[in-house]
């Protein structure tokens, strides 16, 4: 009946399992009791007690390797999903007990924007057999069709829900003064919309994409926690929010017997690092908000192509972007290009390439549970996910001369991990 579910590659693995057990003198069934009578098991007679002790170690190990194997594909899943087997480290979201793994892959800009729904699968393929199990969208982008691609892809793949984890954020939903805000009434109409452009029953992370001056903090925690009890999100986030104000959401959940926040979307990479490394660390080990950060090229800025101007074919091109070509061609932005051409050197020792360098950079805060990665094309991506086998060469004698580089590191008064 297991081979019959697993198939030719379910019997083979089966044989070998069998094989192993006789070698290492287990029964079929797997317990490990003595015979009444030794059995030939190819133990090398010559070996000393503790030579055989050693070898029957490894043909135990070689067994459970071969039953993983086994058991992976009976559950139907490819050793590339497989927890340690694709290399990809996962973290926990704050102090809260999902696992997500540290780097995600964002729909800013380039889901139902600035590429096509087929690259935007074949993104999501390569994300997925790589061990990312976080996509992150919102209610705003591109109108909403980028939640319609990411949902459809999901569903055309089959891949099973309980392995992923979704995230979508509200604030910007239409036009209309209902239509936006994190009001009462938007964030349970709006969450709705989102679950239906996904074609999901729910999402994992439901964040609030920004502060809502104009709706009381006790309204938002309460539609938060509204719409969690009501099975369509697991938890709920912030993003852009000052450390003040999700501290009052936090206090706000307390007072009231409600769910708090347990992550703040922000921004951070080389050059922006005062919110992630200095005001976040508290509010984790004060009440558990963890970071998910983004934009870790700085909108590309990072990646080395605008050294010499904006090619046509970049983001900065584009026409709703001229904030971001005005910033790569300012005073400041020039500084920022000198200083990513010393940091050259840094990643050519290192063997890697200076985006892998700037995502391995932020993923060597343990404070970041998950760095969204933004890439258009399969060839960023693939290079991006790379930084994860340059994480540990991100030794404290390589960040100490990226900070003399740098010399932006901001102050902070307490050292948290003390």
């Amino acid at each position: 009946m297991l081979a019959a579910r697993t198939g030719a590659a379910g019997s083979q693995l089966s044989e070998d399992s069998s094989k192993l057990r006789r070698q290492s003198g287990l029964p079929a069934g797997g317990k490990d009791k003595s015979p009444k009578k030794a059995p030939d098991n190819g133990k090398d007679s010559s070996l000393s007690p503790s030579g055989q002790s050693q070898l029957r170690a490894r043909q135990l190990a070689a067994l459970r390797e071969v039953e993983m194997s086994w058991y992976l594909k009976l559950c139907d899943l490819s050793s590339e999903h497989a927890g340690g087997a694709t290399g990809m480290p996962h973290r926990n979201l704050g102090k809260s007990g999902l696992r997500v793994s540290c780097l995600g892959l964002g729909t800013w800009v380039t889901f139902g924007g600035q590429i096509s729904d087929e690259v935007a699968e074949r993104l999501m393929t390569i994300a997925y057999e790589s061990g990312v199990n976080l996509f992150d969208t919102a209610e705003v982008y591109a109108a909403g069709k980028a939640e319609v691609i990411l949902g459809s892809i999901i569903k055309k793949k089959g891949w099973r829900r309980s392995s992923l984890v979704i995230t979508t954020k509200l604030y910007w939903g239409g036009k209309a003064e209902t239509e936006r805000g994190l009001s009462r009434k938007h964030i349970i109409e709006g969450l709705k919309g989102s679950l239906q452009r996904l074609q999901l029953e729910y999402v994992d992370v439901v964040f609030a994409n920004r502060p809502d001056s104009n709706t009381p903090m006790e309204e938002i925690v309460r539609a938060m926690t509204h719409v969690i009890n009501q099975g369509m999100a697991m938890y709920w986030g912030t993003s852009r929010w000052s450390a003040m104000e999700i501290m009052e959401a936090y206090s706000v959940a307390r007072q009231f017997n409600m769910i708090p926040p347990v992550c703040e979307q922000a921004e951070y990479h080389l050059f922006q690092r005062e919110k992630v490394e200095v005001q976040l660390p508290e509010l984790y080990h004060k009440i558990g908000v963890g970071a998910m950060t983004w934009s870790p090229l700085a909108c590309g800025i990072i990646s080395g192509k605008y050294g010499d101007g904006v090619p046509e074919s970049s983001r900065a091109s584009l026409k709703c972007y001229q904030w971001l070509k005005e910033r790569i061609v300012s005073e400041e932005g020039r500084k920022q290009q000198n200083k990513l051409k010393d940091l050259a050197p840094v990643a050519e020792r290192l063997g890697c390439t200076l985006p892998q360098l700037a995502v391995a950079w932020c993923l060597r805060n343990e404070g970041v549970s998950s760095v969204l990665l933004g890439s258009s094309t399969p060839e960023q991506l693939i290079e991006n996910l790379g930084a994860i086998q340059v994480l540990p060469k991100m030794t404290s004698h390589v960040v100490n001369e990226i900070d003399n580089i740098l010399r932006n590191k901001p102050y902070s008064k307490k050292d948290y991990r003390s």
